[in-house]
Formats: C-alpha cells, sequence, structure tokens
C-alpha cells in the first residue's frame, strides 16, 4: 500500500483515502489528455504532464496543453520532482527512453506505472531502468478501445508491486484494473497478443474495402460480412476501423513491431503482424486532408489521396 511517508514526494503504503497525491503524467497525447482531464474529475488536483513536444509551441500536444489548462512542465526533471506516481502513456517507440529519462529524476520509491502497448521485453527493459533508480514499475496492458470507458477502461497490471499499487490505482479512477501476474511482461504478453488480432482486422479492413470500392464490388464484400457476423454493423464498424488507421496509424505501426517482437519470442514467425504494421504505416501516409464519416466516401478520399501521391512520386 503506497502513502505519502515523511517527505511529499515520498510513497510507503497507500493510505488515507482522500490524501492529495502527487502525480506526473508522461506522454500528452489522445491517452495523456484523456487520463489528465480524469484524474482531474476524480478529485486528483496536483497533477503536472510532461511531452517531449512540448518544446514546440506549435505542437499538437503544446496546444492540447494550452487549451485544456493544465499543469505544463518544461521539462522531465521538473515533471518528476517530488512526485510520488508517473504515469508513462508516451508512444510504443519511446517506452524505454522515457523511462530511461525519468530514471534520472524519479523519487525514491515513487511508482511508474507504464501504460504502453509494447513486447513483454520492452516493458521489462523499462522496468530495468526504472528499478535501477529506486522506483516501483508496474505494467499495464489496457484491454479495450480507451474512448468508451476512459480511465476506468479495462486493464491488467502486473510485476511485484501491481497487488500494492491496486487500491491507490482504484482510488483516483483506474476502476477497470486487475491484477494479472506478479511477473513482468505476462500482462504485456496478452495485450499484445490482442493486438495481433485487433490491428490486424483494422489492416485486413483496410486492404480488403479499399481494393472492393476500386473493383466496385464493396456492398457485396459487406453484405457476407453480415451472413458471417449477422449482429455487426459492418459498414460503422469498417469505417471506424479504418478512420482510426488513418488518424493514428504510425503509433499503431510501432505497437505492432512490438507485437511482432512478442510473437517472434514466443518462437512464432510474426508474418501477419509484420504486414500489419507496413499497412498501419501505409494508412498513416495515406490520410486525406478531410476524412469523411460515411464509408464509401472515406475509402474514395484515401483512394484519391494514394492516386495523387503516385501521381507526384
Amino acid at each position: 500500500m503506497i502513502s505519502g511517508e515523511g517527505g511529499a514526494g515520498s510513497v510507503r503504503t497507500p493510505s488515507h483515502r482522500g490524501a492529495p497525491h502527487r502525480i506526473a503524467l508522461i506522454g500528452y497525447g489522445e491517452v495523456g489528455q484523456i487520463l489528465a482531464a480524469d484524474l482531474e474529475a476524480a478529485g486528483v488536483r496536483d497533477v503536472i504532464v510532461w511531452d517531449r513536444l512540448f518544446a514546440s509551441a506549435s505542437s499538437a500536444p503544446s496546444r492540447a496543453a494550452a487549451s485544456a489548462n493544465v499543469r505544463a512542465a518544461s521539462s522531465m526533471a521538473e515533471a518528476l520532482k517530488n512526485r510520488s506516481l508517473v504515469i508513462s502513456a508516451v508512444t510504443a517507440a519511446n517506452c524505454v527512453s522515457a523511462a530511461r529519462e525519468a530514471a534520472g529524476s524519479m523519487s525514491p520509491e515513487a511508482i511508474y506505472f507504464d501504460l504502453n502497448s509494447v513486447a513483454p521485453r520492452t516493458k521489462r527493459a523499462a522496468a530495468e531502468a526504472i528499478g535501477a533508480a529506486g522506483g516501483r514499475y508496474v505494467e499495464a496492458a489496457v484491454m479495450s478501445p480507451l474512448a468508451p470507458k476512459r480511465i476506468g477502461s479495462p486493464m491488467l497490471v502486473g510485476g511485484p508491486h501491481a497487488a500494492a499499487f491496486e487500491p491507490l490505482a482504484r482510488e483516483i479512477g483506474f476502476t477497470g484494473i486487475r491484477v494479472f501476474d506478479a511477473a513482468l511482461g505476462k500482462a504485456s504478453a496478452a495485450k499484445m497478443c490482442r493486438s495481433v488480432m485487433i490491428k490486424g482486422l483494422e489492416a485486413l479492413v483496410t486492404e480488403s474495402l479499399l481494393a472492393a470500392r476500386r473493383h466496385g464490388v464493396e456492398r457485396a464484400v459487406l453484405e457476407s460480412l453480415r451472413d458471417l457476423f449477422p449482429n455487426e454493423d459492418w459498414e460503422r464498424i469498417a469505417a471506424y476501423m479504418l478512420s482510426r488507421s488513418l488518424q493514428h496509424g504510425r503509433r499503431r505501426a510501432e505497437e505492432m513491431r512490438e507485437a511482432a517482437q512478442a510473437v517472434a519470442d514466443a518462437g512464432v514467425e510474426p508474418v501477419m503482424s509484420l504486414a500489419c504494421a507496413t499497412r498501419q504505416d501505409w494508412a498513416a501516409d495515406h490520410r486525406p486532408e478531410r476524412a469523411p464519416a460515411a464509408l464509401g466516401s472515406l475509402l474514395d478520399a484515401v483512394l484519391a489521396s494514394g492516386a495523387a501521391q503516385a501521381e507526384t512520386a
């Protein structure tokens, strides 16, 4: 259990409900923005955020921080000073580098709660950096899209400090967490294997329906999917999946390369995972300036974007 014992930044046993929590949130992209808003809504008043893109006032995280009027740090060191809990919500490619940078500024025994979607070996590398600095690392695997339940989304947490962290996590709004395993990497393995399916479906939908639209047969394809999965609105699902790939393809590609690593570490050749990463990168490269909501119009916009890029190549 964790609570303030002694100095402002120290944590020992989770404490008295309602006690103030000093939280640093690392990464202010889509996930970080949701968490910051939900922590405030849960009554957590002492939150400071840091994103490496804060260095540019015109960056998306800088603009979002100004709009939300959050307390933004000028550096990682400032963000972590005297913090009892550090929440990492960076991209997959920055998971370990963020942990290593944070390790140099963390308060002794502070919790480092890592929400990044990466392979087990990547989480273990991040944990090693935090542990060497005297911090307490907890891995998290978010097992659903974040938008519907936001901070209360289902999450598997793992590592030797996960069980002790659970009461505090629930207190500040992470009501969907479940302690999964005391061994580091198990929760992340579950997440990565799920990602092969979910991000793989996005890649398949993108490739299948773009080709079907060009051939003029997407209606037949969608109808056949309804026959296979009769309770699903495949036009809505396809539009959602394609739009998410277009918007977040780069981040998803990073995650799928981590998934490929997890698959390879299990002794399975990651053919589909690597192909999915390629398609997600492609989606990021072919995002139209305007993305219509309707599936047919969205497919046309992506195809037009690809044709325009081919003409200028």
